[in-house]
């Protein structure tokens, strides 16, 4: 049975809110997470529903039910965790053997994208030239958190995210003290994860 990455996406949604809530989320949930209309998510429900992945109960807000439950759709995200090294020391075996799944980190259910970041302005943060920053879409931070956001002047960059009385103050996490002030910042996302890709180091 071939999914889309929305419907995916979709389907990994509403199994996370199932089992932190105990109940099913309602369309408008869906697409409030999602960032997009009823009427999208609506269409998405439809076509899961003739692929038999859920099913519904009309005119009851909660009544989604997936059929397909989506950790059993292969291990393509898994490898084998074989393993512990505690400094010098010899590895230690993992017994019995453990699988390690990267869905425990990827931002399931959540609207993200990623970005390559160059430079080491964010090198504090641990976020250095050539990694990929996850990042969550959202329009506004709490204070103290790292965004991807566009400057007044247009350009868009990554900092630590402050309040200000006269809009927003944005700082670089590289051991200067300089600091950005921006009157009408457009946060674009929230960043919540780094991957790290060695090879190119």
């Amino acid at each position: 049975m071939y999914f889309t990455e929305k419907q995916l996406r979709i389907m990994q949604f509403i199994q996370q809110f199932r089992t932190e809530r105990g109940i099913s989320p309602t369309l408008e949930e869906i697409a409030e997470n999602f960032g997009v209309t009823k009427i999208t998510i609506y269409e998405h429900v439809n076509q899961l529903e003739r692929k038999g992945a859920l099913k519904r109960e009309k005119f009851r807000a909660r009544s989604i039910e997936l059929l397909v439950p989506v950790e059993e759709r292969g291990d393509r995200f898994s490898m084998p965790l074989v393993g512990k090294l505690r400094g010098d020391a010899p590895m230690e075996t993992a017994e019995p053997r453990e699988d390690f799944s990267l869905t425990k980190f990827l931002p399931l259910g959540k609207d993200c994208f990623a970005l390559r970041v160059h430079g080491n302005a964010m090198k504090e943060d641990h976020i250095t030239d050539g990694d990929l920053v996850i990042v969550e879409k959202r329009a506004d931070a709490n204070d103290g958190e790292t965004v991807v956001v566009n400057l007044d002047n247009g350009k868009t960059t990554i900092k630590r995210y402050f309040r200000a009385e006269d809009g927003a103050r944005l700082e670089s996490a590289n051991g200067n003290t300089g600091e950005v002030y921006v009157r009408q910042p457009k946060i674009q996302g929230v960043v919540i994860g780094v991957v790290r890709s060695y090879s190119e180091k």
